[in-house]
């Protein structure tokens, strides 16, 4: 039998002074997300939606949980594989489209890991483990547009003994 993992959150729209939504230009987008555990998260829209952009937006966390969820899969199938992964570092790009009506939809999203593996001839395995990593990320296989990676695994230089 499966195992069910349920998540529970409260998102708070924190913009309403000020009249609420009278107009589209006038109410603020400011939220608070917050769950039991980890530190309230400031939530607004996308600055192209009138958005405070020192706030994260829904965007944003779409794309940081799919690198998140990749780089979690990735590490623990090295792990198991016995590849020493010492850094880890994605630089993830996501496209989204606007229709007409207003809303709107992700295209892709291209993950690109740079990850650094302690034994230089552990590359090439650490490097195809990524597709593996794709296969088994709970996030990727939630969504219904392509997650493209470009990852670049190198190995460390060894150190000469003093």
């Amino acid at each position: 039998m499966a195992m069910v993992h349920k998540y529970d959150l409260t998102v708070t729209w924190t913009g309403a002074a000020g009249g609420g939504t009278d107009s589209y230009r006038s109410y603020d987008r400011a939220h608070e997300v917050t769950a039991d555990g980890p530190p309230p998260l400031s939530g607004s829209a996308d600055p192209h939606f009138r958005g405070d952009p020192s706030r994260w937006n829904p965007e944003q966390l779409l794309l940081a949980a799919l690198s998140q969820c990749h780089m979690l899969s990735f590490l623990s199938l090295c792990s198991r594989a016995g590849i020493v992964v010492t850094a880890y570092t994605d630089h993830a790009h996501g496209t989204m489209a606007q229709t007409p009506d207003g809303g709107g939809h992700f295209t892709e999203v291209v993950l690109r890991p740079q990850v650094r593996v302690a034994d230089p001839e552990m590359a090439g395995p650490a490097a195809e483990l990524h597709e593996k990593a794709h296969q088994v990320c709970f996030i990727a296989n939630s969504v219904n547009f392509p997650v493209r990676h470009e990852p670049v695994v190198t190995g460390e230089a060894p150190t000469e003994a003093p």
